[in-house]
C-alpha cells in the first residue's frame, strides 16, 4: 500500500519493491516513505519480512546468495543503484539486533569508521567526543578508551553501537529490533536516546514490541507475510487501523 507525501520531504522511499529469495517472494509490491527527522516502525510477527526490508535500504540483502530485487528503492530521492555501496553505507547507517562492538577497546571501536573512510587523524578525538555525549556516553568512558568494548554492559554496548554509526555522519540510521536483547530499563533508555537523535537523524525501526513502536515512533507499518499490510501515522495504525488484519495483530488476536 502507499502513503502519500508532500514534494522532498522524505528520506527514503520504496516503491513497488518486490524481494525473492530464489523461488520464494519475500517482500510484495512495498510502497511507502519515511519523511526526514521522524521515527518510523515497522511492526508485525517473526518472518513477516520486517528486517528483510529495512537491509533494502542499504543493500545489505545483496550479500545473500539468490536474492532478487525488483522495484525502485530511493534515498532522499535518488536512487541507490546510482549510489556507490560504500558511500550508501555510510549515509544509511545500521545497528542490529544484538549489541555487536567489535572485539577492540572502545576507542578502536568508535575510529574504525573514520578510519575505514579515510577521515583526517586530526579530527578523531573531537568526533569520538561529539559522538560518545549524543548517546550519554562520554562521562562514562572517557577515562576508559583503553577497555575492552566487549566488558561494557549490554546497554552500553548498544548506545557504543549507536556512538560508532554517528560517527561516519549518516543521514538515516536504521535499527532492527535494538532493544530485544536489554532489559526494561536499559530499553527506557534507548527509545529516549531515538527521541533525542531525531532532532538531526531520520529513523527507521524494526520492533517485535507494539508498545515500543506506539511511544517512539510517528508513522508506523503493519506487515504481514511479506507485505505492507497498513502504513500511516502511529495514533491512526494503534487506534483507528482501517484493515482488519492489522486490528487482529494490535488486539493480540494473532501474532
Amino acid at each position: 500500500m502507499d502513503v502519500g507525501t508532500k514534494s522532498g520531504g522524505y528520506a527514503l522511499s520504496a516503491e513497488n519493491v518486490n524481494l525473492y529469495y530464489g523461488g520464494f517472494q519475500a517482500l510484495i509490491n512495498i510502497q511507502f516513505h519515511v519523511y526526514r527527522n521522524s521515527i518510523t516502525s515497522l511492526i508485525g510477527p517473526s518472518g513477516c519480512g520486517k528486517s528483510t526490508l529495512l537491509r533494502c535500504f542499504n543493500r545489505m540483502n545483496e550479500l545473500i546468495s539468490g536474492v532478487r530485487i525488483e522495484g525502485k528503492i530511493r534515498i532522499n530521492e535518488t536512487s541507490i543503484d546510482e549510489i556507490d555501496v560504500i558511500d550508501l553505507r555510510r549515509r544509511v547507517g545500521m545497528v542490529f539486533q544484538r549489541p555487536n562492538p567489535f572485539p577492540f577497546t572502545v576507542y578502536e571501536n568508535m575510529v574504525y569508521g573514520l578510519e575505514v573512510h579515510g577521515i583526517k587523524k586530526q579530527r578523531h578525538h573531537d568526533t569520538v567526543e561529539r559522538c560518545l555525549k549524543a548517546v550519554g556516553l562520554w562521562d562514562d568512558l572517557k577515562d576508559k578508551f583503553k577497555q575492552p568494548a566487549l566488558s561494557l554492559s549490554d546497554e552500553m554496548k548498544q548506545r557504543l553501537c549507536v556512538a560508532r554509526v554517528l560517527t561516519i555522519e549518516p543521514e538515516i540510521i536504521l535499527l532492527d529490533e535494538p532493544c530485544s536483547a536489554l532489559d526494561p530499563i536499559a530499553t527506557l533508555r534507548i527509545e529516549e536516546l531515538m527521541a533525542e537523535l531525531r532532532k538531526e537523524y531520520t529513523i527507521l525501526i524494526v520492533t517485535h514490541n507494539m508498545q515500543q513502536a506506539a511511544r517512539v515512533s510517528d508513522y508506523a507499518g503493519f506487515m504481514l507475510l511479506g507485505d505492507l499490510v497498513e502504513f500511516g501515522k502511529t495514533d491512526q495504525i494503534f487506534t483507528s487501523p482501517r484493515d482488519e488484519r492489522t486490528e487482529q495483530y494490535i488486539t493480540g488476536r494473532f501474532g
